[in-house]
């Protein structure tokens, strides 16, 4: 991606994180990034586009660092604590990510427009975490009777939910990772499921 596009999400990101979708204008955004609106409609073609590609830009910054290494040999379920963990750290883009999807995921509501990418993205989440449920269940550490496909929906509506409570304040990072903690044991550890 080219450095001014890139800066023009950044611009962008910010905007929805802090007026959401439906208060969030190009020339905003223009605003933002010290750009014209021309710049804008040149790189994204629209508004609609423009809040498309922010949400993918924001799913792409997730994984860069909620990053885990595939040859890490760690159980599964550590896989996963680490994963889900990610999405909270007391870091400014962290906290934009999460900002950012909770208002395109609400905006959605209204405008069925979103939901396509939303769905997407969403849809890649899960099959990330149901994959690594599995390789769990392959190792022995996760049980075969754990249906991989809903636990992974109900631990990203769970990550869904913290969130916004922890951007509000309402709850701390250590406190949204350690309810990931108690749902992975809940969800996906033997001893929990007897």
């Amino acid at each position: 991606m080219s450095t001014r596009r890139a800066k023009l999400l950044e611009a962008t990101c910010r905007v929805i994180a802090l007026r959401g979708v439906r208060g969030m204008r190009v020339e905003d955004v223009a605003a933002e990034a010290g750009v014209s609106k021309t710049l804008i409609y040149y790189h994204f073609r629209d508004r609609a586009g423009l809040v498309t590609s922010a949400l993918e830009y924001v799913n792409d910054r997730a994984e860069g660092y909620a990053d885990i290494a595939e040859d890490d040999d760690s159980p599964a379920h550590e896989l996963l604590l680490r994963l889900l963990a990610a999405e909270f750290q007391d870091d400014a883009a962290v906290r934009e990510n999460s900002a950012v999807w909770g208002e395109v995921r609400a905006a959605a509501t209204f405008d069925e427009g979103l939901r396509p990418v939303l769905t997407a993205l969403t849809e890649r989440w899960l099959v990330d975490l149901a994959e690594l449920i599995a390789d769990g269940q392959d190792d022995g550490t996760i049980p075969a009777s754990v249906d991989s496909r809903a636990a992974a929906i109900r631990l990203t509506a769970l990550v869904e939910g913290l969130s916004g409570r922890w951007l509000a304040g309402l709850i701390t990072t250590g406190e949204a990772r350690a309810h990931i903690a108690a749902a992975l044991e809940r969800e996906l550890l033997p001893s929990a499921r007897t």
